[in-house]
């Protein structure tokens, strides 16, 4: 299973639980059988590293809504756009579980620029 379907999995799992908020937004899917169901897409689930990636600071003292065991790859070399690029050998890559820490949007806020006009 992918990090993608792990974060999507445990959204929906906490969203039942009443954790996190739905969007609102209604879709439709298949499951094996081809039954058809739908389900409420549930609120954004970001670590902390992806929220700066938006723009976004998680607010001081906030903690985490969840906390996930998902895919950390490592080994690879670093291609030009910053992302790891992992090295075939006989498993495919190395990678292990590692649990990440997991905040919705209303944990945030924008970033503040510093002097010197960078964000922060």
């Amino acid at each position: 299973m992918t990090n993608a379907q792990i974060i999507f999995n445990a959204s929906v799992q906490l969203m039942q639980d009443g954790v996190i908020k739905g969007t609102g937004r209604i879709f439709q899917f298949e499951d094996e059988s081809g039954e058809r169901h739908e389900l409420e897409e549930p609120e954004a689930l970001h670590t902390y590293a992806t929220w700066q990636e938006l723009g976004r600071q998680v607010k001081r003292g906030e903690k985490c809504r969840a906390k996930i065991q998902i895919w950390k790859y490592c080994g690879g070399k670093k291609t030009d756009d910053g992302k790891a690029e992992i090295e075939a050998d006989g498993d495919g890559g190395k990678c292990y579980m590692k649990t990440a820490f997991f905040f919705t949007f209303d944990q945030t806020e924008p970033l503040k620029e510093k002097k010197g006009g960078r964000k922060q």
